[in-house]
């Protein structure tokens, strides 16, 4: 894997091609944010900022939402998919953080995480986004990423975020992870990345490997990660086929 100070130079450099990197989940405060993160669960952020306002408009805080029914809430979140399961997570994380939070969102991974429906990267979006604790999340894009670039080698989310933030001081740990999203959304794609257009090309392995295969080296070209899907209460997703490492051939 890279140095740190390598990888926060690759992670400089990715901050400086999407300024102003952050979540693209619309919300106002902790408890929008954790909401609108756990319905994108298996949807798309674009399709969540359709549902989230009247949402918010009918429950604006936890104990609105605490005071609502699974069913009265089906309807209103249909189209972010997997909407009895969300629903049901919905309800009973607003009556917790009423009961044992004040209706609060609590600023600790541990307490956020035993909450229904919040897995770990759900955690640390809003524990960055919202709540001022450094968080690294880590989702497909992230996973494919680092580990294409080499400052990350694992195909487990939780893996990667702990060699991330090893790597990287707290202060760049909720950055790092928007700036690899955004990468990962419209540059370095899971098939056709554009490569040559890529700012960290001359660090990246993949891209190395690549390279070595053009010029008739004895490198199999890796194949783009890409991710599986998993259900709402999963903390991260995780990569279907880990990067191959440059030089090797494959068997």
């Amino acid at each position: 894997m890279k140095s740190p100070s390598t990888t926060r130079r690759i992670i400089e450099t990715l901050a400086a091609l999407y300024p102003g990197a952050d979540t693209e989940l619309h919300h106002r405060n902790a408890f929008e944010l954790l909401v609108a993160t756990m319905l994108s669960a298996q949807s798309t952020d674009a399709r969540v900022n359709l549902v989230t306002p009247a949402l918010f408009a009918r429950y604006p805080d936890a104990r609105a939402l605490a005071a609502a029914t699974p069913a009265e809430l089906e309807p209103q979140i249909l189209s972010t998919g997997f909407f009895r399961q969300k629903s049901k997570a919905l309800v009973t994380m607003a009556q917790i953080l009423v009961r044992d939070h004040r209706g609060q969102v609590p600023a600790d991974m541990e307490a956020l995480t035993n909450l229904p429906g919040v897995g770990r990267k759900t955690a640390n979006v809003v524990l960055g986004h919202a709540l001022g604790v450094p968080g690294l999340p880590v989702d497909r894009h992230v996973l494919r990423v680092a580990n294409r670039i080499g400052i990350a080698e694992s195909d487990d989310p939780v893996a990667v975020e702990t060699q991330l933030c090893g790597r990287l001081p707290p202060s760049l740990w909720t950055l790092a992870s928007d700036v690899q999203i955004l990468h990962g959304r419209r540059m370095c794609r899971p098939t056709k990345p554009l490569c040559g257009q890529c700012p960290v090309a001359d660090d990246c392995l993949y891209f190395a490997a690549l390279s070595r295969e053009t010029r008739g080296a004895p490198a199999a070209r890796p194949k783009p990660t890409t991710a599986r899907r998993q259900g709402p209460k999963a903390a991260v997703t995780r990569a279907k086929t880990p990067v191959a490492a440059p030089g090797r051939r494959r068997r």
